[in-house]
């Protein structure tokens, strides 16, 4: 077989947290199958002569029990069309530098398999994608509108008001109808060029945010994300906590409904949230949680990735 090259396209590896983050997990188990891995940032890409190239660093050896985990090469310029496959891997926000990364691997993706496909991440904005599904969602508007929001806010009395193009848990707030504050929040998000979200809260949040990942449209693995005291967001890097989590029913059914779409679209890494039986994000660009999920469950996903990926793709 031809030797396997992967370029990551991902943020600075100085940034990540080695013991949680997911791609460092999916460069991890590619190293185990001697494929070649190659990092590279959006910064580091280029289109030259209508070609797509980035500045490219290979990724000597990976070990996150020592301080310098990660060691790479000196950076050098590779054509992508000479890459196998390239895993789309940096986190949102969801702006033009990240759209114009998208345009430029479109040029390649005739030659190169990109996961997940440049065209559906830009079709398919984690809190867009979600609203295909809007019968498995709470009460939700996406508006810029005064009247569209007092009219929301006077029905459902409590509500979530968040980015729809933002990460991470920032910026999220949770308001009333008669909250003295609510305007200022308004104003806030109005004065932004942006759309944003307000939806109904669900109280049982409380209680945990479940992250479930999904490979090729398959259901592998989930994790609760319980919100740290007198929080309502329960990302884990700003405080969450993570807790084993089982797939229910309702859940199978969940991701039943979103195969398709996902496989359509060439999604073939997903994690979607789910609040007390809701959906409320389905994430395409960056899914994490991989680690948590294999430490509760004794498990490798990214070991399910990389098998995944040679089956459907590899001769």
């Amino acid at each position: 077989m031809t030797s396997i090259k992967v370029a990551v396209q991902m943020d600075e590896p100085e940034i990540l947290d080695k013991n949680a983050d997911s791609t460092l997990a999916i460069i991890e188990e590619a190293l185990k199958k001697n494929f070649k891995v190659y990092t590279y940032t959006v910064d580091d890409l280029s289109l030259r002569d209508n070609k797509p190239i980035a500045m490219c660093r290979e990724v000597r050896s990976l070990n996150i029990k020592k301080e310098n985990f990660l060691q790479l090469s000196k950076a050098k310029e590779i054509f992508l069309s000479s890459f196998t496959v390239i895993l789309v891997r940096q986190d949102p926000p969801y702006n033009m530098k990240y759209l114009t990364a998208t345009y430029i691997l479109e040029k390649v993706a005739q030659k190169t398999k990109i996961l997940n496909d440049p065209l559906s991440i830009r079709n398919s904005p984690e809190k867009i994608l979600v609203t295909y599904f809007y019968d498995l969602m709470p009460p939700t508007l996406i508006t810029k509108n005064k009247d569209e929001i007092n009219y929301f806010f006077r029905k459902h009395k409590s509500c979530v008001i968040k980015p729809l193009f933002g990460n991470g848990g920032k910026n999220i707030f949770l308001s009333k109808f008669n909250d003295p504050n609510l305007h200022v929040i308004i104003e806030k998000f109005i004065d932004d060029n942006e759309h944003f979200i307000i939806q109904k809260f669900v109280k049982k949040v409380l209680k945990g945010d479940k992250r479930i990942l999904l490979i090729d449209g398959e259901p592998v693995g989930a994790i609760n994300r319980v919100p740290g005291k007198s929080q309502i967001r329960a990302n884990i890097h700003i405080g969450g906590k993570a807790e084993k989590a089982v797939l229910t029913k309702k859940d199978l059914k969940i991701c039943e409904r979103i195969k398709s779409t996902l496989k359509n679209r060439g999604l073939f890494f997903a994690g979607i949230d789910i609040i007390d039986s809701y959906l409320t994000e389905i994430n395409v660009t960056s899914p994490t949680c991989i680690r948590e999920i294999d430490y509760f469950n004794k498990d490798n996903i990214a070991k399910k990735f990389w098998n995944c990926f040679e089956k459907k793709y590899l001769p």
